[in-house]
């Protein structure tokens, strides 16, 4: 085989496996359907232990300090902000039409990005990536809406909750447990 055809080759060979086990496209209109893996195609809420292992695709203009909540159950990508406009701030940040929210985590002075479930946020999203194999709008016989959206678009293994901030409580999709 031609030495330079080979090398294409490895190289294709290399992205698919890549994408299939978890990259995700960065294209403007969300990842391809069905992509949304166990944690769904987004930086925020992707399993860590460590904050190191948070936002590698990112251009690294991530507004505040890059942080694993561990108390969520396999641990919780996100990072700290004062307002929703520090969420998605970063290119490649925000990928799927998902809106983040910023919000207290149980009741600590922080405030962190979290992906959105409230209603008006399900129905951007949902108009961001059409034709697509996410959530449609209706409800499963799973369970609410909310969290049939949230496990399209934020993974199989999340639903919609409070972030337990008090006066500052938000809708968000966290994993269950």
């Amino acid at each position: 085989m031609n030495p330079l055809r080979a090398s294409a080759t490895v190289l294709f060979t290399a992205a698919i496996v890549g994408l299939a086990c978890g990259g995700s496209s960065t294209s403007s209109t969300g990842p391809a359907a069905g992509d949304a893996g166990a944690r769904g195609a987004e930086p925020a809420g992707q399993a860590c232990t460590a904050a190191s292992q948070c936002y590698g695709g990112t251009d690294g203009g991530v507004v505040g300090e890059v942080t694993c909540i561990t108390k969520v159950t396999g641990g919780y990508c996100t990072h700290k902000c004062t307002q929703d406009t520090d969420c998605c701030a970063a290119a490649g940040e925000c990928i799927s039409g998902v809106k983040q929210v910023c919000a207290p985590f149980e009741n600590q002075p922080a405030q962190y990005c979290f992906l959105s479930c409230e209603d008006a946020d399900i129905q951007r999203a949902i108009a961001a990536n059409p034709g697509t194999a996410y959530y449609d709008g209706g409800v499963t016989e799973a369970g609410s809406t909310q969290d049939a959206y949230c496990r399209s678009y934020a993974g199989a293994s999340t639903s919609c909750r409070s972030t337990g901030g008090g006066s500052k409580n938000r809708k968000v999709c966290i994993p269950n447990g």
